[in-house]
């Protein structure tokens, strides 16, 4: 079932069409009212502001006119300029900018209002049909009044025109630093206006974190809590509640290979399409090669895949792998796979995010490998990287992409509660690998800790990796120990000694078998000879008594005849 866009099913709300943000606030901005948005420099409200004038024009056609007190208009075009966003093909219908900033060196005697200002403004909006309004850097034009009684004034005169004209509005305004420290009084602009957003640009452990958060919204229904946001390619991105579509993504029976055969058994079939698979273990348990293993058997199904490595360079990703028959040079040439390695201190985790939800769609990728998701959570992430985490497995899942992930787990599954990321909850197969050192031994050990709908094997099985490819051993046990390395090595030879050994005995006892049958046969046909002859003399003495019988019944008769016995 796919969600309904808020923005669209409610009229009352003018989208802002900026990702995330018109989700936490069930639609947009609140339709001909004002909307005030605070925040330090560097914070964004410049450029949230002109994305909402930008995506109105483009999305509803709605005209828009932007007010700078604190930059010329030639600056911000230049600054928006990477955004892509054509500024000068909306400036001929659509937008118009309004240099409104005071002369540095203006000297201020007497009172003045924005009663001029806005007449113009108001005969400018009929011109172009205006609908949206931004006055940028409001505090900028307040500094110059002496009297806070002025200011509440001026403000609440541009309240009332916003609101008579029915005006979608939103008025930009620094909040603290030293900018504002001659401004307390803009405190009260946040209980004028229908809806107020505060923007917060920090620095956490050395690394930039930005958060919004909706203070306030009239007659509205709104997320409450503080959601992340960077400035992207395209403007800004602010991480929603949950990602759209994620709770109706869609469900397949369908599987796909794991890319090791004997593990697509153990899960009764592989992976299911769409599913998200994490693949925890220790350093060098070798999770990147059963990832890699992944990668390669998609781009084998001719699927375009993803490869985002934040531990090794892309050649060294590609030799590494080849070394147990893993062959990804071939893919990376043609281009259905496409392999990306990136140090995390190059950005935050919502950064990462971004880059790597940007890369899916310009690669059109159906797999996607993370290896590892775990660098995330680096220091100064914290606080953001599980919902990261969260967010990046929704937003796989709406797309219907299938994700494999690895995580570095330095304890044993039992020890645990779950990954650092806590995304073990979250994910629909879990495997774990492990090391088990038995006799000066280290060997490999791989267990699938949870298969949602797949009834998976319960065994640990040794991981083998070899210049002939990668396969996991038949399950030796002794003592109730699983047998790995040598041991597992001499177990088998143990087995296959005793199989031989059984199969000579086993050929023998048949040859003994078959002798003394052959010995039966020719006894029984020996004696089968015997009884037929003593049955043949039987009857020849039966025949020879019964020839002599009649010879003397007729030797009587004789006799009778020549003795004259009277014929009766």
């Amino acid at each position: 079932m796919k969600i309904k866009n808020p923005a669209v099913a409610n009229p009352s709300k003018a989208r802002t069409g900026i990702e995330g943000f018109d989700e936490i606030t069930h639609g947009g901005l609140p339709r001909g009212r004002t909307t005030l948005v605070e925040g330090g420099p560097g914070s964004g409200k410049t450029i949230m502001a002109l994305q909402t004038l930008v995506n109105g024009a483009r999305l509803d056609g709605e005209a828009g006119i932007f007010v700078a007190f604190e930059e010329s208009a030639e600056r911000i075009m230049a600054n928006a300029a990477k955004f892509g966003w054509d500024l000068a093909a909306l400036q001929k219908k659509k937008l118009f900018f309004l240099d409104a900033q005071p002369n540095p060196d203006l000297v201020v005697s007497g009172s003045f209002d924005l009663g001029g200002m806005l007449a113009a403004l108001e005969a400018k909006a009929r011109e172009i049909k205006a609908r949206r309004f931004v006055f940028d850097a409001v505090d900028v034009l307040l500094a110059l009044l002496q009297d806070p009684m002025a200011v509440r004034r001026e403000m609440y005169r541009l309240h009332e025109w916003l609101l008579a004209n029915d005006f979608t509005a939103l008025i930009t305004a620094k909040a603290g630093g030293p900018e504002t420290a001659n401004l307390p009084q803009l405190g009260f602009m946040q209980f004028m206006v229908d809806c107020t957003v505060l923007l917060n640009h920090e620095v956490v452990q050395g690394m930039s974190q930005r958060n919004l958060r909706v203070v306030k919204y009239r007659g509205s229904e709104f997320e409450e809590n503080e959601s992340p946001f960077l400035i992207g390619p395209g403007g800004l991105e602010v991480a929603g509640v949950r990602e759209p579509g994620a709770l109706g993504a869609p469900v397949t029976m369908e599987r796909i290979s794991s890319g090791v055969p004997r593990l697509d058994t153990m899960l009764d079939g592989g992976y299911y399409r769409g599913a998200s698979v994490l693949i925890t273990g220790s350093p060098g348990t070798a999770k990147s090669t059963l990832s890699g293993a992944f990668a390669e058997a998609a781009c084998t199904r001719g699927e375009r895949t993803l490869f985002v490595s934040f531990d090794s360079e892309v050649n060294e990703v590609v030799r590494n792998l080849a070394s147990v028959q893993i062959r990804l040079e071939r893919f990376v040439k043609n281009g259905r796979l496409r392999l990306f390695a990136v140090r995390t201190i190059t950005g935050s985790a919502e950064i990462h995010l971004m880059r790597i939800k940007n890369m899916v769609r310009e690669h059109r990728a159906r797999c996607v490998v993370i290896d590892p998701v775990s660098a995330l959570s680096k220091a100064g992430n914290e606080g953001t990287v599980h919902g990261v985490a969260e967010r990046l497995v929704d937003w796989m899942k709406a797309a219907g992409i299938t994700l494999v992930c690895t995580s570095l787990l330095d304890k044993p599954v039992g020890q645990v509660e779950g990954t650092p990321l806590q995304i073990s909850t979250l994910v629909d197969t879990w495997i774990h690998l492990n090391y088990l050192i038995q006799c000066g031994e280290r060997n490999r050990g791989l267990s699938v800790v949870k298969s949602r709908g797949t009834a998976h094997s319960n065994q640990v099985r040794e991981l083998l990796l070899s210049s002939a490819g990668v396969t996991l051993a038949d399950a030796n046990t002794a003592g109730g120990e699983v047998l790995m390395g040598t041991l597992r090595w001499e177990k088998e030879k143990a087995l296959e000694a005793r199989r031989i050994e059984s199969e000579a005995t086993a050929k023998l006892k048949h040859a003994t078998l078959e002798s003394e049958e052959a010995e039966l046969e020719l006894r029984l046909k020996a004696v089968q000879l015997e009884l037929t002859a003593k049955r043949v003399e039987k009857e020849l003495l039966s025949r020879a008594a019964e020839g002599r019988s009649v010879e003397q019944a007729s030797n009587r008769s004789h006799l009778r005849d020549l003795r004259g016995k009277d014929k009766t």
